[in-house]
């Protein structure tokens, strides 16, 4: 009897913390480590320029120019190799639209390559600074903008100090009232490694900067705006863009280019203007 009660009480202690681990499993939905010798195509979609939105000032290209992948002291710290998302000066470079740039730049997607809903997506990245460098680290529905539903996980228009979290959809997208500047803490600034991340659930979105909390949107929030546009599978987008609406309207820079300073046009001349990402993690509960 002494046994079997022994028994008894150790598995009414044991159980409950059995439970807890069930309920905190995560199962791996993507991972990309970029440790191969080229951008893997059968998770990437390399997106060249078509239609140009924000009034962006470079064109994206398929070229290891602007993308490539990086090893060894190249890779700034990442130990088995880093995306680098590269701007580079290219004056008069012409689009398959007789459209011309000055700058060339890297997007990349996962789209109908990984899709997902609900989940907590991860990267850890390194970005230059300098005004109207505009790299981010999103996720987009399939379907009509904004319609389709927009996650920006982190955007940086080129200020070092700070970068920032917002949600796009129907009637609160562009300048969206659902968006947060988030400041890192003193001695700290966006030239180092970071992890910035969203977990995404049916009623709301948590942002966060290195596992700690920066924003948190809920659908009710959303819904004092418009429809809630994220019960829907999104994809994965990495780009670095360059001038524009976003940059242009934080630093009101019209010269040499539009949302571009001088001193960024001269880092980019320099071949000093890279997005560097480790990894890529989308896990589920």
């Amino acid at each position: 009897m002494k046994t079997f009660f022994s028994i008894f009480i150790l598995t009414i202690l044991i159980a409950p913390a059995c439970f807890a681990q069930q309920k905190t499993k995560t199962d791996t939905v993507f991972f990309e480590d970029f440790n191969s010798e080229t951008l893997d195509r059968t998770k990437w979609n390399v997106e060249v320029t078509g239609h140009t939105v924000n009034n962006e000032q470079q064109a994206y290209i398929d070229s290891s120019a602007v993308l490539y992948i990086a090893h060894g002291k190249d890779a700034e710290g990442a130990k088995n190799g880093a995306l680098v998302i590269k701007a580079i000066y290219h004056p008069g470079y012409t689009s398959k639209e007789l459209k011309k740039y000055d700058f060339l730049s890297g997007r990349i997607n996962t789209r109908k390559k990984m899709e997902f809903t609900y989940g907590t997506a991860s990267a850890r990245m390194k970005i230059a600074s300098g005004a109207g460098m505009w790299p981010a680290f999103w996720a987009l529905g399939n379907g009509k903008w904004p319609d389709c539903g927009e996650i920006d996980m982190m955007e940086t228009v080129g200020d070092s100090s700070w970068v920032s979290n917002a949600m796009h959809g129907p009637n609160y997208f562009g300048n969206t009232p659902l968006a947060y500047r988030y400041f890192f803490p003193a001695n700290t600034n966006v030239d180092q490694w970071h992890i910035y991340s969203v977990d995404w659930t049916p009623d709301q979105l948590i942002f966060k900067t290195d596992d700690k909390v920066t924003y948190t949107v809920t659908r009710a929030m959303v819904e004092k705006y418009g429809r809630w546009a994220f019960d829907n599978a999104k994809f994965i987008i990495l780009n670095f863009a360059l001038g524009g609406g976003y940059p242009g309207g934080v630093n009101k820079i019209k010269s040499p280019y539009y949302g571009i300073s001088q001193a960024t046009v001269d880092k980019i001349k320099a071949g000093q203007a890279k997005v560097l990402v480790d990894w890529v993690l989308v896990t589920k509960n």
